[in-house]
Order: C-alpha cells, then structure tokens, then sequence
C-alpha cells in the first residue's frame, strides 16, 4: 500500500524539507493529473461521442414511455450512480424531473439482501421487484468485474430494459456480456481517473437524455 501511495504522491515521501521543492512537486503533480484526465475525456469523446447519442436517444424513448431509471455500483461507484439518479430527479434550472432510483440508497433493502441471500444479488433482486421493460439499467464499476452488477445487467436484460453500462480497464467481465446495450469503457487503469471520466460520461448522457425527452411524442412530464 506504502508503495502505491508513494507512486500517487511522491512529494509526501520525500526526504527534503524544502517547502519551495515540495510544492513545486506538488504543482507538477496536480498540472500531469489535471492533463491526464483532460485527455482522457478527450480521447472517450471521440469514441463514444456518437453511441452516447444515440443511448440518449433510447433512453429517452423509454422514459416518454414512462420508464424509470435504475443506477446502481459498489462503493465509489454506488455514490456515483446516487448521483447519476440525483440529476434525473432534480435537474435544476426549471427542467422536469425524471423517475430515477440509487439501488444502493436504502440500507435496509440492501443489508437484508446482503445478510438474508448474498451480495452478488443486491442489485438484481431489487430489479426483480421493480423493473419493467419500459425501464432503464445504469451500471458503473471501475473493474468491470463486479458479480453483483453482472447478474444485475442480466435480470434486467431478461426484463427487455434498456441496459447502460460504464466501466474501466479494459471493460472487465462487463465487456463480454451480451446483456449490456450500451457499454461505455474508460481505457484506464487508474481508479481516480476512470472515475472523473465516468462523471463526464454520465453528465453528458444525462443532458442529451434531458433534451431528448422534449421532444418525445406524447410526454407530458
């Protein structure tokens, strides 16, 4: 861990009790992430530019058809995906709210489930409960592999959601899947950066999906 945390923050292990080198590190430091995750942005933008689009588009057909959304994740990822549902739901500046939950909000549902059956399900049963084919399934994790968020994505694919996947790496577990529609990958292996670039992702497939819902027939939200 020590190892890793040096890699990270150098200037925090550093033998010299210069304040001007050290903050000069920590300057250079802050300049190479800030460029790493500007480029990173960058470089998903022009790859999955058009398909994030065109899921915004599906998804927006599925909340005129008065679908909900579903976000869930572990850890990190779970506060992303309450963040995810938090823009829906209360997107501010005069635009309707849209039917949106955080599948790892209430403690008790999750706990019970954890304690009375087991984690890989945490997320699947409450889509088991709740989803409808006219509904949408958000899924983020930085690995790609976690099992709760697998068997999630394929009870809702057996439900005919609409089913939104963002992950790290290589895509993990998650790209091998043929139960996720939209699979959006950050190519990175850093936990901090796949994490910034998936708050991107998301903000920008929540806009477009905001702006696509006004323009669906017949929805009155």
């Amino acid at each position: 861990m020590s190892d890793a945390m040096e890699s990270l923050y150098p200037f925090l292990y550093s033998d010299t009790s210069d304040l001007s080198a050290v903050l000069d590190q920590v300057r250079a430091s802050t300049v190479a992430k800030a460029a790493e995750i500007v480029e990173l942005r960058r470089a998903v933008g022009v790859r999955d530019g058009a398909r994030i689009a065109e899921c915004a588009r599906q998804a927006a057909a599925r909340f005129g058809a008065g679908g909900r959304l579903f976000a869930f994740g572990n850890g990190g990822s779970a506060t992303d995906a309450q963040q995810l549902a938090t823009l829906f739901l209360n997107p501010g500046n005069g635009a309707p709210p849209l039917p949106a939950f955080g599948l790892a909000n209430d403690t008790s549902v999750v706990t019970a489930l954890c304690n009375d059956v087991g984690v890989e399900v945490v997320f699947a049963r409450q889509l088991a409960a709740f989803g409808g084919r006219n509904d949408i399934a958000v899924g983020l994790s930085t690995s790609g592999n976690s099992a709760n968020l697998v068997r999630a994505f394929d009870e809702a694919s057996r439900r005919g959601m609409l089913t939104i996947g963002l992950a790290g790496y290589d895509g993990g577990t998650m790209a091998e899947l043929d139960s996720i529609d939209y699979l959006f990958v950050v190519p990175s292996s850093s936990v901090h950066r796949i994490q910034e670039a998936q708050t991107t992702i998301y903000q920008v497939l929540w806009e477009l999906t905001a702006k696509e819902v006004a323009h669906v027939p017949g929805h009155t939200r």
